[in-house]
């Protein structure tokens, strides 16, 4: 593994764009862009590549052209990127320190135009915190609007959505009703597959008989197969039936949650098919599928991205091996120098001894009585020096576009009176260009405003939820709120140093703890340091 790099002082600039496809419009990649051009123009800045993802969501790194960002950063290809807000690298908390560790790694900056979070500790902190504190707006809400649905789901009624062929929803009462016309077809449907008609030839029926989909379209092997699997069909009822997005953004729609959290309802919809031709189908379906392979979970670690070797300074990865007569699962974090070169004789550490450790003592040291009014009067403090930044930056914009609106009033005026002079027209498209600018400018600034107004209650609720998430061994959100306040681990032969991202008013102490690693019993002092 190379050294890593030192941070570059130059002025190569790789711009980083995208827009998601749920509410955002190519525009807004154009807006980004000329918020950043301006600013390098502004800054001497040298723009050498241009990356842009569109219709990509920033909840998981599987995005082309940012992946092809972080391969050219290995390159010495540029030495800062530039996004117009830190949203729009990355949603995920685990994602981002992950890849602003790569950038750093290789001696590039992370900067964004309208965020300016500095290098201090504190304003790590409070970056972290004000993301943690904006998704957990976002769950909570999502939660007060699961408990609506789920009263509808109660009274079988819709709980949004496009309802499925054979099915519309009456305006008046909001259940599902048939559509006659549409049904037709899904009773064909399910006669030739209990026929013995395999997906093709049934497809070819179908279209061949002029049968459309709910949308119009042609048949296809996909929406047979959810057809085939509805249970509305049958007359039941059903909600909350798939499973949960995964920690990287996606759904399997085809995955299903446990029975205990669904709620079905028979004789809930009007049925199209009877229950011994949806039950016939079914079996059919079981005994076509094929069996499982021998797929191995992949594991889960909460330290990706923060752990280090203390003996060499290189990251620590997760590893998993069996050994032992029993070939017994070891799970642990080893230095990657170690593992690749052989260079490197630190030890590796078992992952459930070092991660419950540092999860109690976030708990005891970090997220307790005493810390959370501190953190509180810190996130207030930071939120309302950033609205006031804001607010003089608005009337300085605002007094700028007034002063253009009567520049071009003037003009106007000039000509409606019949003086005309040929320099008009170029001033009149630069006063409108700068005036496009500025506008949108102004609605950068103020989206940038803290959308959360933070308080001890919401932050204790937080905290609550960390620990409901910890005694239900919740992977996914116990990393999240160790990303938020863990700033690096480091582990050395004889001691692990944790560097929490807590104030400094904080109070933060050493413990020592017995540890068994690798099947030996060691001390293990944990330094507790604040950042």
């Amino acid at each position: 593994m190379s050294k890593k790099r030192k941070m570059r002082t130059g002025n190569r600039v790789a711009v980083y764009a995208r827009f998601s496809s749920d509410n955002q419009r190519d525009e807004s990649i154009d807006a980004q862009i000329r918020a950043i051009t301006k600013y390098c123009q502004e800054n001497d800045l040298q723009i050498v590549k241009t990356y842009i993802d569109r219709a990509k969501s920033a909840t998981t790194d599987k995005r082309p052209a940012f992946q092809s960002m972080i391969s050219d950063s290995d390159i010495d290809l540029f030495d800062m990127v530039l996004v117009h807000k830190f949203n729009r690298f990355s949603r995920s908390m685990n994602d981002s320190v992950i890849y602003k560790e790569r950038l750093k790694y290789n001696g590039v900056t992370l900067f964004s135009v309208t965020e300016k979070f500095d290098d201090s500790p504190l304003s790590g902190v409070m970056e972290a915190l004000s993301m943690a504190m904006a998704e957990f707006a976002s769950k909570d809400l999502s939660r007060e609007v699961m408990k609506g649905m789920t009263e509808n789901a109660y009274q079988c009624m819709t709980t949004g959505g496009h309802p499925p062929l054979g099915y519309d929803i009456d305006p008046q009462t909001k259940k599902y009703v048939i559509n006659e016309t549409q049904a037709i077809t899904v009773r064909a449907i399910f006669k030739l597959y209990n026929d013995g008609y395999g997906y093709d030839k049934i497809i070819g029926e179908l279209n061949a008989s002029g049968y459309k989909t709910k949308n119009g379209n042609h048949f296809g092997k996909n929406s047979l197969h959810d057809i085939l699997c509805n249970e509305k069909y049958a007359g039941v009822y059903v909600f909350n039936r798939s499973a949960s997005k995964a920690y990287d953004g996606t759904r399997n729609n085809h995955e299903s949650k446990g029975d205990d959290e669904i709620i079905r309802i028979p004789g809930g919809v009007p049925a199209i098919v009877s229950a011994e031709d949806f039950e016939k189908a079914q079996q059919r379906m079981k005994a076509n599928k094929r069996g499982p392979g021998a797929y191995t979970a992949k594991e889960s670690y909460l330290l990706s991205g923060l752990i280090f070797c203390g003996e060499c300074g290189r990251r620590m990865s997760g590893n998993m091996r069996y050994g032992g007569r029993k070939k017994t699962k070891y799970v642990s974090y080893k230095c990657g120098y170690r593992e690749n070169y052989k260079a490197c004789d630190n030890k590796e550490i078992r992952r459930e001894y070092l991660e419950g450790y540092i999860l109690s003592e976030l708990q005891r040291l970090v997220l307790n009585d005493e810390a959370i009014p501190k953190l509180v009067q810190k996130l207030q403090e930071y939120q309302s020096q950033k609205k006031s930044q804001n607010d003089v930056e608005t009337t300085a914009i605002n007094a700028k576009l007034h002063d253009i609106e009567v520049q071009i009033g003037n003009i106007v005026n000039a000509i409606a009176g019949g003086y005309m002079r040929g320099s008009f027209k170029e001033k009149m498209v630069e006063l409108e260009n700068e005036k496009a600018l500025l506008e949108t400018r102004l609605r950068e600034v103020e989206s940038s405003n803290p959308a959360v107004k933070v308080d001890e209650a919401m932050l204790k609720k937080m905290m609550d939820m960390f620990q409901q998430f910890v005694s239900e061994n919740n992977i996914p959100e116990c990393k999240k709120f160790i990303q938020a306040f863990v700033q690096k681990v480091i582990v050395f032969k004889e001691h692990v140093e944790v560097i929490f991202k807590v104030p400094s008013s904080a109070s933060v102490q050493s413990e020592c703890l017995t540890l068994k690693v690798e099947e030996k019993t060691k001390v293990l002092c944990k330094n507790f340091k604040v950042a």
